[in-house]
């Protein structure tokens, strides 16, 4: 497993693992009557069990697609080395890095930490995607160079257009040809 996947481990354990301590801080200094609140709790492990049913489920998809269309040849697990642009990559770039955004806000929902929710997630959200424009761009625009400069030209990094969502939670189907559409 090469450095950058095992960094990137690290880093969601450390937005996880940290956001819960930091929400609990926050809840039991800005949010006691909202901790203790029943109703609240069910409301948002409902909310979070179906938000975190969405990750996992754009997490599913986009990963069989680079599992299927972006290794060419013996790779290690979570290794690409073929630029994918079709499917859910033909209307953004970063479609998992999409659905994982809402994981920390989907833990906070069901651990019923309105400090998490309201304030810790929001600032993972933008770290998250900070670290994306960054450091994920670099990397890909390296592995891939011109083709990648291309790509990211006619592609978003993200798009909310719903033809687009339906691609990211409907999954991918191989043709009898080996071609993949959804």
């Amino acid at each position: 497993m090469a450095v950058s996947t095992v960094l990137r481990i690290g880093i969601w354990i450390v937005l996880l693992g940290g956001g819960l301590m930091a929400g609990r801080w926050l809840d039991e200094h800005w949010f006691i009557t909202l901790w203790y609140s029943l109703a609240w709790h069910l409301v948002s492990l409902i909310l979070g069990i179906l938000l975190l049913w969405l990750v996992l489920k754009a997490a599913r998809n986009t990963g069989r697609t680079l599992s299927r269309y972006g290794r060419k040849g013996d790779l290690p697990r979570l290794e690409t080395n073929h630029l994918v642009t079709s499917g859910v990559y033909a209307c953004m770039r970063h479609p998992m890095h999409f659905g994982l955004l809402f994981l920390p806000l989907s833990l906070a929902l069901m651990v019923g930490s309105p400090g998490f929710v309201f304030i810790i997630s929001p600032l993972e959200i933008l770290l998250m995607l900070l670290m994306i424009a960054t450091l994920e761009e670099a990397e890909v625009a390296r592995k891939f160079g011109e083709a990648y400069a291309v790509y990211r030209q006619h592609v978003p990094a993200y798009s909310l257009k719903p033809a687009c969502l339906k691609l990211l939670f409907g999954g991918v189907v191989e043709s009898d040809s080996g071609e993949h559409h959804v």
